[in-house]
């Protein structure tokens, strides 16, 4: 799906120290082009979420330069669902389009459409405190798109999840990128996961963290439960443990 045109995300020699002196990343080059499904991957400390929010625009990196979307071109998944506990489903999605100044009655039909995109369909007036982590996950998805983002990013928003919901997530996820066609960042810890989603896979190094190896994935679209018993899927899972190795040891 990803295109020879111009990155919608852009870095050059990009590095991030934090005050206390700690080098999170350094020396990161990567192109992120439209239609892209690009995964990071690494341990725990290897820079990943730095990158990510480098790339958000919520932190600024020590050296080097971070071209990105403006606006209400990136849309932003976290680890945790963060929603508003007093807040139901459909108010929760509207709230990015009545910050910016829309009709309510507008926002909230938004939402609504929203939450049946990401199967929440008759869960519109539910609070948080009554869905499950999975269902929550699939509202803070819904409001990271409900702005239609050109870039959508997301930190391990499935790693909390039990296998079969996170799965199914992964299959909702794709489908959406397919149908709607926004670029993709997503950042995960798991080889399998990565393998499944992406099409392109940045594999980290940590210490500082560091771009060690980049993999295509060339299995086609759409891919379904078939795909993750292949040969091909088996495949390319080992070689990217190999390359996560590597650079874990680097």
């Amino acid at each position: 799906m990803a295109t020879a045109g111009p990155p919608v995300v852009s870095l050059r020699e990009v590095a991030k120290r934090y005050a206390t002196g700690t080098l999170a990343v350094q020396g990161v080059d990567l192109a992120i082009r439209e239609g892209d499904f690009l995964a990071l991957l690494g341990p725990s400390g290897c820079g990943k979420s730095t990158l990510l929010r480098l790339i958000a625009g919520l932190a600024e990196p020590s050296a080097g330069l971070v071209s990105r979307p403006d606006g209400d071109g990136i849309g932003f998944v976290f680890q945790e669902p963060t929603l508003m506990p007093w807040a139901t489903a459909e108010a929760n999605v509207a709230l990015p389009l009545e910050l910016k100044g829309n009709p309510r009655r507008e926002a909230r039909a938004r939402a609504r459409e929203w939450l049946g995109r990401v199967g929440l369909a008759g869960f519109e007036r539910a609070y948080p405190r009554a869905l499950s982590g999975g269902m929550k996950m699939r509202v803070s998805i819904a409001r990271a798109l409900v702005t239609q983002p050109r870039l959508l990013l997301l930190d391990e928003p499935f790693a909390a999840l039990d296998e079969i919901t996170r799965f199914r997530l992964n299959n909702d996820l794709l489908e959406l990128w397919q149908r709607e066609r926004f670029t993709v960042v997503f950042v995960t810890h798991s080889v399998f996961e990565s393998v499944y989603l992406a099409h392109r896979i940045v594999v980290m190094a940590a210490r500082p963290g560091r771009i060690a190896e980049e993999i295509a994935v060339t299995s086609p679209y759409p891919r379904d439960e078939a795909f993750r018993t292949s040969a091909d899927y088996a495949a390319h899972c080992r070689e990217v443990s190999q390359a996560l190795t590597r650079a874990m040891a680097a």
